[in-house]
């Protein structure tokens, strides 16, 4: 695995444009980035940065999706999102530039912060769910065509597109979507009425770093404006999350009664997303959750 020379190059002029001085890439060693993207660190004469690169051809829009979210979040404040710098073409390739993160250990007070600045974060709103352009979350687009209440919007731009392409695809047993269906009857009276919420949307525990100061960073968003519970339901979804941070939340902006008791619910969607990219156990997981409500 190697960098073109062409895209090094490109890459040194978003850097020289971003710095105002001259930036030259020593070195451009792969690290850990996910399954989608191929990822390296920068080893430069102005200190290290991040990249990740892709086909162009393979997720179309991927990287100005995902740089529009971290800008958003970042803009949001107050939880720390990697600086964006450059996003591009260059020839077959794709890329994102970003700051480098420092990686650190989690102090006694990273998890308190980290639940304080997501309640924080979810506090930002807008009129209707959803967001003025589609996105990724994983592989797969995530639409994002903005509704009017949650219910519709989690109907119509999540649970519909994910079981039509599983039904598509023979992933889901006969009969799952007749209770998808009758599940989509009840959604009304299931959640609790609140304003859009501004969420990083793929929040497990691959999506977050700690720096060296200790404070939490967030990273690979899949952002819309949605109902905040779903934030919180995918933190519980593979691990990774202390209780600390559920507890700091509440004492910042306190849940509906019942939040508990809705987060298989609000996981059903990731989870129907884990069946189309990876199948397996995660349709019987979907399963189980409609025998529970429908």
């Amino acid at each position: 695995m190697f960098l073109p020379g062409t895209l090094i190059e490109r890459v040194c002029e978003d850097l020289s444009r971003h710095l105002g001085q001259f930036v030259d890439v020593e070195l451009a060693a792969p690290v850990g980035g996910g399954s989608i993207n191929d990822a390296w660190r920068l080893e430069t004469d102005a200190g290290r940065f991040f990249l990740k690169t892709n086909h162009t051809d393979r997720f179309p829009s991927l990287f100005a999706a995902e740089a529009h979210g971290l800008a958003r979040l970042r803009r949001a404040g107050p939880m720390r999102v990697p600086q964006l710098i450059a996003t591009g073409e260059d020839h077959d390739d794709s890329y994102l530039l970003l700051e480098w993160v420092e990686s650190g250990t989690k102090g006694p007070g990273f998890w308190a912060e980290f639940g304080r600045n997501l309640a924080q974060l979810h506090r930002h709103t807008q009129e209707d769910f959803g967001l003025e352009r589609d996105n990724y979350i994983g592989s797969l687009v995530q639409r994002n065509k903005q509704e009017p209440d949650w219910p519709s919007f989690l109907i119509h731009q999540r649970l519909e597109p994910q079981l039509k392409t599983a039904c598509d695809h023979n992933r889901v047993e006969a009969g799952t979507a007749f209770r998808f269906e009758r599940l989509y009857r009840q959604l009304g009276n299931l959640f609790p009425p609140e304003p859009p919420a501004l969420l990083h949307g793929d929040l497990w525990s691959g999506n977050f770093l700690c720096d060296r100061e200790s404070r939490p960073v967030l990273i690979d968003p899949a952002v819309y404006y949605g109902h905040r519970e779903m934030d919180l339901a995918m933190t519980r979804l593979f691990g990774g999350f202390d209780a600390e941070l559920y507890r700091t939340y509440r004492a910042e902006w306190p849940l509906e009664k019942g939040w508990e008791e809705r987060v298989d619910l609000c996981n059903l969607y990731p989870l129907m997303v884990h069946v189309n990219l990876f199948g397996g156990s995660y349709a019987d997981q979907v399963g189980r959750i409609l025998a529970r409500f429908v």
